[in-house]
């Protein structure tokens, strides 16, 4: 495994037993930021029904989706990271999948300060983001750069961690997850058009991403490895 070589890290099939192998997942109080549909919160309390998950989306059109399809033990709630509606040392657990770059960059430190201030003393903090190269992000590229905010949130751990008496680090890991879209529509459907953000297509644009995506279909789909990088970070009592 190599930073060189993105596309040649480990493949795992759940990162959902990743995040239960390092917290160990049973009645913890959980926060998501930035939840988006809801996946891993939806998946991980039908595991693990003694947990609940607060689960803050900012997009409002995810939002409304989400309390539409109401499941027991998670609350939806519309709220970004850099301002948690819950009183101190409320949490267990606060997670972030591929959300932390997504938060407006002067306010990433702002939100892991407000993670600080929500977890319990010896809570974690399960932060995966998208490696920065490999063939799916050059696809990525093309309509959606995101070298400049994807190492701004790396930063903002490092000097999260840099502030004495607050966090530990406890793992730092990479490895990739298998996507496979059936064909360039549904690809242009989640990537190219998510309703949080605005990619500025036109034909051209479109027409380039199709050329670029053509080569890596198959009899099954178009499939890619996405390597994440993990951090998981403890909170101090300081």
């Amino acid at each position: 495994m190599t930073v060189a070589d993105p596309d040649q890290v480990p493949l795992i099939a759940d990162e959902l037993d990743e995040l239960n192998a390092i917290a160990r997942l049973d009645a913890q109080r959980i926060i998501e930021l930035g939840c988006g549909p809801a996946q891993m919160a939806r998946r991980l309390i039908a595991r693990y029904p003694r947990c609940s998950i607060a689960a803050l989306e900012i997009d409002a059109v995810q939002h409304r989706k989400n309390i539409a399809n109401p499941q027991p033990g998670i609350e939806f709630i519309e709220s970004g990271a850099q301002a948690v509606p819950f009183a101190d040392a409320s949490f267990d657990l606060a997670i972030m999948l591929k959300s932390l770059h997504h938060v407006p960059m002067s306010m990433i430190g702002q939100a892991i300060g407000e993670v600080a201030r929500i977890l319990k003393p010896g809570g974690l903090f399960y932060v995966s983001e998208p490696v920065y190269g490999g063939a799916f992000n050059s696809l990525i590229r093309l309509f959606n750069d995101e070298g400049v905010v994807r190492a701004a949130a790396q930063k903002a751990l490092d000097d999260a961690l840099a502030q004495a008496g607050r966090w530990e680090q406890v793992s730092n890991r990479r490895f990739g997850l298998s996507s496979t879209f059936a064909n360039f529509e549904e690809f242009e459907t989640k990537q190219m058009r998510p309703s949080y953000a605005d990619h500025r297509l036109d034909d051209d644009k479109v027409a380039e991403v199709r050329a670029a995506f053509a080569p890596f279909m198959g009899p099954g789909g178009a499939s890619f490895v996405r390597p994440l990088h993990v951090r998981v970070l403890r909170r101090l009592a300081g």
